[in-house]
C-alpha cells in the first residue's frame, strides 16, 4: 500500500463525489431553482451554473427542455465526470472548467446560479465580495444571480450525522468522512480518506486525503456584505421553499438583480 497522498480539493473526491451526495435530493433543487426562476423572471432562457460539480443540477434543468444551460466548475475532474453522465443521459449541457472567481465568458445569462453552499468556501468577505464583481460581467440588469449558503446553525446539526461517515463505490473506493465545527471560528471540516481497492475489495492500493473548510455565515453577515455592492435584493428563502430566511434558518438562498442603470 502506498502512503497516503494529500490531494486538492473536488480532485480525488471527484471518483466518490456521486456516491457521497446520493441523498441528495438533486431533482428538488433543479425544481426549487426553476421554481426561483418562475417567479422572478419567467421570460428567462439562458442559465450559467457555477462551482456545477458532476453537473447533476444543471442536467435536471436541461430536461426541463425550456432552458439552455452552462455548467462551470473550478476542478477538471468534476467536469470531467459531468460530461460523461451529461453524454449518457443523452442532454446537452455545455460544461466547461471555470474558477467564479476569475469568470471569462463573453456572453449574458438571464439566470447565474450557484448552489449547495459553494459560497461557503470563501474564507473573506474580501472573497465573496470578489464573487460578486465577477458574476457582474455576464449580468445584464433583468438578470437573477441566485446562490446559497449555509448557517451556524446547520453545521451544528449536520456534524452528527456526517461525521465517521464511511461508505463504498461500485467501482472499488471506499472512503472515510470525519466533520467538525469551530463555533468560534464559524470554520466547518471536512476531511475525507479515500481508498483505491484491490479486487477482492479489501487490499488498500491507494490512499488519498482531501481536507474541505467552509466558512458559515450568518443572515446578518451576508446581507451587511451584498450591501457593499449596487445589487438589489429580490428575495432570501429558508430552505427549499418561499418561506423568509430568518435567524433560525438553515440554509438560505439569495436572489439578487442588479440595478437598471448599472
Amino acid at each position: 500500500m502506498t502512503e497516503s497522498q494529500e490531494r486538492p480539493e473536488y480532485s480525488k473526491l471527484a471518483d466518490i463525489y456521486d456516491t457521497v451526495m446520493q441523498d441528495v435530493n438533486y431533482e428538488l433543487w433543479a425544481d426549487f431553482i426553476d421554481a426561483i426562476i418562475q417567479k422572478h423572471h419567467p421570460k428567462a432562457k439562458s442559465i450559467l451554473e457555477l462551482a456545477c460539480g458532476t453537473g447533476s443540477i444543471s442536467l435536471f434543468l436541461d430536461e426541463l427542455e425550456c432552458y439552455d444551460v452552462t455548467g462551470t466548475d473550478k476542478s477538471p475532474q468534476m467536469i470531467q465526470k459531468a460530461r460523461k453522465k451529461n453524454k449518457a443521459m443523452f442532454c446537452k449541457v455545455d460544461f466547461e472548467v471555470m474558477d467564479f472567481l476569475d469568470i471569462r465568458l463573453e456572453e449574458t445569462f438571464d439566470i447565474v446560479f450557484c448552489v449547495f453552499d459553494s459560497i461557503n468556501y470563501l474564507h473573506s468577505e474580501e472573497e465573496i465580495l470578489k464573487f460578486l464583481s465577477e458574476t457582474k460581467k455576464v449580468l445584464t440588469p433583468e438578470s437573477l444571480l441566485i446562490f446559497d449558503f449555509t448557517t451556524p446553525r446547520n453545521s451544528m446539526q449536520a456534524i452528527e450525522f456526517l461525521n465517521n461517515e464511511e461508505g463504498y463505490t461500485e467501482d472499488n473506493h471506499r472512503y472515510f468522512r470525519l466533520s467538525s465545527y469551530d463555533a468560534d471560528k464559524r470554520i466547518h471540516k471536512n476531511e475525507f480518506r479515500i481508498e483505491k481497492l484491490a479486487e477482492d475489495q479489501e487490499t488498500v492500493v491507494e490512499q488519498f486525503r482531501e481536507t474541505h473548510h467552509q466558512k458559515i455565515y450568518t443572515l446578518q453577515q451576508m446581507l451587511d456584505i451584498i450591501d457593499q455592492t449596487t445589487y438589489n435584493i429580490r428575495a432570501k428563502y429558508s430552505g427549499f421553499d418561499f418561506e423568509e430566511a430568518d435567524d433560525m434558518s438553515l440554509r438560505i438562498t439569495m436572489v439578487l438583480q442588479c440595478p437598471k442603470d448599472q
